[in-house]
């Protein structure tokens, strides 16, 4: 099974592709910190028999840098032994945000996090 995570600072957006084709956005995981997220990321894991695991990167900005030293932290928490890629995200909430127009009132339910690890899947799935 492939995953993908958009990890943000408040919730972690997830997608799963069973197929290699098809991609699933999944419930997001609401972050109240590291600790308690990396626990759910890794129930997530092991619940869905992830062997791969695509991470969405922030490429480019100014806060680039900062991100990706969060993001590899908060990776190196995990409990998993199976491929690990990175996937450039830039512009995939903005997608996640236009895909949703209309459709979503509550924006901080996650629903746009995990479009967002969608869109960050998919695009790993056509590279």
């Amino acid at each position: 099974m492939i995953a993908a995570l958009d990890i943000g600072l408040k919730r972690i957006g997830t997608a799963i592709s069973p197929d290699g084709k098809t991609v699933l956005p999944q419930t997001a995981i609401l972050r109240k910190n590291r600790n308690q997220a990396a626990l759910e990321v890794n129930h997530f894991l092991k619940e869905w028999e992830v062997d791969t695991l695509v991470i969405g990167l922030p490429k480019g900005g100014s806060s680039e840098a900062e991100m990706k030293r969060r993001i590899e932290h908060f990776v190196a928490l995990l409990d998993f032994s199976g491929r690990l890629y990175y996937q450039d995200e830039y512009g995939s909430s903005l997608e996640a945000k236009e895909m949703m127009f209309g459709k979503v009132k509550q924006k901080r339910d996650g629903k746009v996090d995990s479009i967002a690890a969608q869109v960050i899947l998919q695009r790993w799935l056509e590279r």
